[in-house]
């Protein structure tokens, strides 16, 4: 079985996960990302900020030792909320579940909340895996989608 570890996130990762949040497949997935991708001065200048603040916790996710994503909790209009992302090449084998189940031991704090773009089952499956559930949806501007679309936004009591 491989080996799902989470670390604080190494400036020598920046460049795998740049690359990482660039794959066309997943940002359209994730929905709500940066405006532009590609732009590496934003990416820079947020990871940055997110790394520096006292209320984030950012991990680097490894399989077998390798990058595979990342995953943290940040507060947003006073609520914690979760988010995650993993590469693409180990979608599907349980990773992502994997790595909330170990943010949530390392994160205190609950409720947690989590927001998920409502047509992405899979990462909808893998919060509810981890015991989040659905308290309800909004409508939200997706900017990987350049449109308004559903989320559904959950909580972890």
């Amino acid at each position: 079985m491989t080996e799902v570890t989470l670390r604080p996130i190494d400036d020598a990762d920046l460049d795998a996960i740049f690359e990482q949040m660039r794959d066309p497949e997943a940002v359209r997935m994730a929905a709500f990302t940066a405006e532009d991708p590609s732009d590496r001065a934003a990416f820079d200048a947020h990871m940055r900020r997110v790394r520096a603040a006292p209320d984030t916790t950012n991990r680097a996710v490894l399989v077998d030792g390798m990058l595979a994503g990342t995953i943290a909790s940040f507060v947003m209009e006073g609520d914690t909320e979760v988010t995650y992302w993993i590469d693409r090449a180990y979608w599907g084998q349980g990773i992502a579940t994997r790595a909330l189940t170990e943010l949530l031991q390392l994160v205190p704090v609950r409720p947690l909340m989590a927001r998920v773009a409502a047509d992405n089952e899979a990462s909808r499956r893998v919060l509810e895996k981890c015991g989040f559930r659905s308290i309800g949806e909004a409508e939200s501007y997706a900017p990987a989608r350049k449109s308004v679309i559903t989320e559904l936004i959950l909580t972890h009591p």
